[in-house]
């Protein structure tokens, strides 16, 4: 099983989640690694479709506004696609280095919002934290490495 599974996301929904992962980066201030990962994720999501210029009109977050989480809930229908918000959700919270309480808050309200219980979230956040040392496991300072995974908690 793949950390971000193969999953239908048309353009709509993607400005959906791109929206509501600027909402999660902005609670306490935005920063640069959040907004290339936001933009990663949505024109990564429409790449296939025809929107010409993807859900953030050209790439830009200047008219992007944050969509709070009952919006989001709305908005995405279906177990798959919440949780992949929910994974990109605590990846963008762990993009510049340190999850802030106000992200912690926003995230629980999102997972609430979404129908995920506390379990779920729990699991996620593990998914995520796996997926990132991933990453790093192929790096040979495994000191550093080891820095990164007791900042985790992992």
């Amino acid at each position: 099983m793949s950390f971000f599974p193969t999953i239908d996301v048309n353009a709509h929904e993607a400005e959906t989640i791109a929206r509501g992962l600027y909402a999660i980066a902005a609670v306490d201030g935005v920063h640069e690694r959040e907004l290339a990962l936001i933009s990663e994720f949505a024109w990564g999501a429409t790449a296939d479709d025809d929107t010409g210029g993807g859900p953030l009109g050209g790439g830009s977050f200047g008219r992007i506004t944050p969509l709070e989480p009952a919006s989001v809930a709305l908005l995405l229908p279906g177990a798959e696609i919440r949780e992949l918000f929910m994974k990109a959700g605590l990846l963008v919270a762990y993009a510049d280095g340190n999850v802030s309480a106000a992200e912690r808050k926003l995230l629980g309200q999102f997972a609430e919002a979404l129908g995920l219980a506390a379990p779920a979230l729990a699991r996620l956040e593990a998914e995520v934290k796996d997926y990132m040392l991933r990453s790093l496991s192929k790096l040979n300072n495994v000191e550093a490495v080891a820095k990164v995974a007791k900042k985790l908690g992992a």
